[in-house]
């Protein structure tokens, strides 16, 4: 299952999406976390130090190896330059799963306490004024694209603050969509902005309140965002102990935002996935960014990478393979 946590910067999001990450890791569910931010926090926020944090490998600085990898012996793609973010798998193509060996992880992946993670990198200096968002992120896209994750394993993706990802089809890779609000009005405008872009597109979008500090907290969220308030986040001590730097064991977060992090893998858990509809947006990304772009940069016509009859689908999950 693909998750992702979005928000207004500064909400919460990356302290939830590290929290979830350890959670599914402690009662024994496979998991993978993604930093997909413009800002690299969420390895620290994983209990990582800054520096730790800092030495792990970009996925962007291995993408033309990724891209060979993930082309396997695809016959509708001639070489891994004619690949884009946007390009799906079809026939041939090699397909990552949440606990895998291959060598994108052994490169880029690594443990940060109980959670695997891969950073998309900070910007470099030579990024500065002409890089954007997405072409850090790009490598992500194209993983997620030919993930082949099933229910009970997990990849938590921490998102670019605000609703900046709707300039990607990167918002469509998600089977469940996590919004963590803030009790404010600038909080729930990022919410109705990206709540607004996501309906047209099925994204199945819950929202967590953060920083709840009374009833009145909460029913100003109910008026602002309604029934798509799933639950909420109240204030805590143990999480301003770990922005401070003391990242603690789970066990001593408080029990009420403890049993919240409960209510978001039954919520995820309960969310069907939708291949066809995952297929049918990549599908469609595929074409528009290959009409606007990525025809004239790879000198081809790169909507014939689209194999229509190829679908992916939930893999037959063993039980040791996943514990409850």
């Amino acid at each position: 299952m693909k998750v992702a946590f979005v928000g207004k910067g500064g909400s919460g999001k990356t302290t939830l999406a590290a929290l979830f990450a350890r959670h599914l890791a402690e009662v024994g569910r496979p998991v993978l976390a993604i930093d997909a931010d413009i800002n690299q926090h969420l390895a620290v926020a994983l209990g990582g130090s800054a520096s730790s944090a800092a030495e792990m490998t970009p996925l962007g600085e291995h993408l033309p190896a990724i891209k060979e990898y993930l082309r396997g012996s695809n016959p509708r793609i001639a070489s891994a330059a004619e690949m884009v973010k946007t390009t799906p798998p079809g026939a041939g193509s090699r397909l990552l799963r949440v606990i895998d060996e291959n060598p994108i992880y052994t490169a880029c992946v690594r443990a940060v306490g109980s959670v695997r993670i891969a950073v998309t990198g900070e910007f470099a200096p030579e990024d500065l004024g002409v890089a954007c968002y997405h072409s850090k992120v790009g490598a992500v896209e194209l993983m997620l694209n030919h993930m082949l994750d099933g229910p009970g394993e997990y990849v938590v993706v921490d998102m670019t603050a605000g609703a900046d990802s709707f300039a990607s089809g990167l918002f469509t890779r998600f089977d469940r969509t996590f919004l963590v609000c803030e009790p404010t009005l600038r909080s729930v405008g990022v919410y109705r902005q990206y709540a607004g872009y996501a309906r047209d597109y099925g994204v199945a979008l819950s929202v967590v309140g953060n920083k709840v500090e009374d009833a009145t907290d909460v029913e100003f969220l109910r008026e602002h965002v309604g029934a798509d308030l799933l639950t909420w986040v109240s204030r805590s001590g143990y999480v301003r102990r770990a922005e401070r730097g003391g990242v603690g064991p789970l066990h001593e977060l408080e029990p009420a935002n403890r049993a919240v992090l409960s209510q978001l893998v039954d919520s995820v858990d309960a969310t069907p996935q939708d291949w066809d509809r995952f297929a049918r947006w990549a599908h469609e990304f595929h074409r528009r960014n290959a009409v606007t772009w990525g025809n004239d940069r790879a000198g081809v016509d790169l909507t014939t990478q689209i194999d229509p009859d190829f679908r992916v689908s939930a893999p037959v999950l063993t039980p040791a393979s996943v514990t409850a």
